[in-house]
């Protein structure tokens, strides 16, 4: 959607979406109880290919974003900003949350990053300015296969961390319940804030059989009399 209707609503939309997205991923890693199934590939990755995990996540970010082509998704303003505010906020979650927390802390904090980060996925997409490349795979998909969200959502979190188990990337708890849940949160969520543009369009006037009258919507107008005939 053009960036044009209602910018300023939307830009927020987006931004505390984005924020919020990567403090949930920030706490995720403070559970010591798995990261999410994208992170368990990159780990993967990594133990088999000389590059870097950063190297490794920009690389399959490209990757995604050319699996986009067959679904017809295009980059925006939402996909540029994903990268920029996702990390910057990541960041300031491993900041202010600390290390080393209780077992029951962690336990709970599993539960509500999941929560979060489905909520927070809801939030960004529904702001229509454009997903990040995982997030353009999924809606890309659900469109084309007419399959749901928390359904798509799900098949490709358990995708991914199947491949990265496969090459030995660590999978805790955490990992698998995120894998299960965060597609059905994400699912309850995305109506509640997906942005809809108004397009009501305005009432058109019916006549009144019983009166000869014109109802419209904000006046009542009388049709003219006929000529008298004389009679």
């Amino acid at each position: 959607m053009p960036l044009a209707e209602r910018p300023f609503l939307r830009l927020t939309q987006l931004v505390v979406g984005l924020a919020l997205f990567g403090f949930s991923l920030a706490l995720m890693v403070r559970t010591s109880l798995g990261v999410n199934p994208w992170s368990v590939l990159y780990e993967g990755l990594h133990y088999h290919t000389p590059l870097s995990f950063g190297m490794i996540s920009a690389v399959l970010g490209v990757l995604v974003l050319l699996l986009w082509i067959p679904l017809r998704q295009k980059p925006a303003l939402g996909t540029v900003a994903n990268i920029a505010v996702v990390g910057a906020s990541s960041d300031l979650g491993l900041a202010l949350v600390p290390e080393h927390l209780g077992l029951p802390v962690r336990i709970a904090l599993v539960a509500v990053c999941i929560v979060l980060n489905g909520l927070s996925i809801a939030v960004y997409v529904g702001a229509r300015l454009g997903p990040g490349p995982r997030d353009g795979l999924m809606t890309g998909l659900a469109d084309v296969t007419g399959r749901s969200i928390r359904l798509v959502r799900t098949l490709l979190e358990l995708t991914v961390l199947g491949i990265g188990w496969l090459l030995d990337g660590s999978v805790g708890i955490g990992t698998v319940l995120y894998a299960l849940l965060v597609g059905p949160v994400t699912q309850y969520f995305l109506p509640r804030f997906s942005y809809r543009p108004d397009t009501a369009a305005p009432a058109r006037p019916r006549a009144s059989a019983a009166t000869g009258t014109e109802r419209h919507p904000r006046r009542l107008r009388l049709r003219p009399s006929p000529p008298d005939s004389g009679c």
